[in-house]
């Protein structure tokens, strides 16, 4: 096949739906299929709208995706007869994310327009495939892959046994960038409550909103935390294994997912999860069998979980061995763009198919 993948940027910004897009488009190209990434600015979102005016669907593809993040860009593109079917991947709907109700009801009519001009979706959940189809009540041709939660490795259940009764302070991850839809601020209020102690691996970019960075840098300096918290930026590779292997509790009390990726890749390590019951978290967290969940900006639920886990470190085992069979239940990446490849190649035309297998893959 020959496909084009429309995205904002570089495929090497580091957030959870740039990975999925990078492991698919491995796969891809592991297959013997072309892929040829179609780059599009980032800016804002009116700059976005601007798009409108000059981009066009390119020709001379097999099968086109577009990362729906880039669904303002697209709208008069779309709408022209498309050159060969125009998948849109859903990682996460910009409607979705925490900000006053007339803009998000702006934005649901604008991705709704979006959504009825494509033919076909990947999803990357059910949460995703549900709230797409309640804001179209279409029901195009789909599929939904989760994503995989192998790429960084797993410990074993012996090893993560080990970890949890490690004496010292309760040491916990937040493994997201720092934006307000991550919710750092309501692990750090919940930290600053009097509790046992605990310390706190701040993981991701500080740059993507930077304002809120520095409100949180000195929310530490403020109350006193900075022994207790500390940051190190985007880490990936060994340096990001590192971290994760020796955490023993993952706490992202973000407003909204669409998956949630590091929540699978921690629990693959062991690391029960604190999430909140927003958007697509529930199908991996389960309350009091692979960590917790509470309620989106609840710190103070928050601080009596973590000194529950801090001073019964019976019931950190007990979830940390939990999350570890939760890893287990999900597809591994290449499961997932595997059942990726079989969609795409059912939604090309049958001559282009024929075409495409009498020549061998490019």
């Amino acid at each position: 096949m020959k496909i084009g993948l429309i995205v904002y940027g570089s495929l090497d910004t580091m957030s959870g739906g740039y990975l999925y897009d990078r492991k698919l488009v491995e796969y891809l190209r592991g297959q013997g299929d072309t892929v040829e990434i179609i780059p599009l600015p980032w800016r804002n979102y009116v700059s976005h709208l601007m798009d409108n005016f000059r981009f066009r669907l390119p020709s001379g593809f097999d099968v086109l995706i577009e990362d729906e993040l880039n669904h303002p860009s697209l709208l008069a593109a779309n709408s022209q007869p498309h050159p060969c079917p125009v998948i849109s991947i859903v990682h996460n709907l910009h409607s979705s994310e925490k900000r006053p109700a007339w803009q998000n009801a702006v934005y649901r009519q604008i991705e709704k327009r979006y959504f009825k001009s494509v033919d076909g979706f990947i999803f990357n959940s059910n949460t995703t495939r549900d709230t797409v189809h309640a804001l179209t009540a279409d029901d195009k041709p789909h599929v939904i892959a989760t994503p995989g939660g192998d790429r960084l490795g797993a410990l074993t259940p012996e090893r993560i046994r080990q970890r949890a009764t490690e004496p010292g302070p309760l040491r916990l991850l937040f493994l997201a960038n720092v934006t307000p839809l991550k919710g750092l601020h309501v692990l750090l209020e919940a930290i600053s409550f009097p509790q046992s102690a605990v310390s706190v691996d701040v993981v991701g970019s500080t740059t993507v909103d930077s304002k809120y960075a520095d409100e949180m840098e000195q929310f530490v300096i403020v109350h006193g935390l900075r022994s207790t918290v500390h940051f190190h930026g985007i880490l990936d590779g060994e340096a990001l294994v590192e971290k994760v292997q020796r955490a023993q509790v993952l706490v992202i009390p973000s407003f909204y997912e669409g998956f949630g990726i590091a929540f699978l890749e921690a629990m693959a390590f062991g690391l029960p999860a604190i999430g909140t019951a927003a958007g697509a978290i529930p199908q991996l967290i389960t309350d009091g069998e692979n960590g917790f969940l509470i309620n989106p900006g609840d710190s103070k639920t928050l601080a009596k979980h973590l000194q529950e886990l801090a001073s019964n470190r019976g019931l950190l085992t007990h979830l940390s061995l939990g999350a570890r069979r939760r890893f287990e239940r999900f597809p591994t990446w290449e499961q997932s763009a595997g059942s990726i490849r079989d969609f795409l190649l059912q939604t090309i035309p049958c001559e282009s198919r024929y075409s495409w297998l009498r020549q061998g893959p490019t």
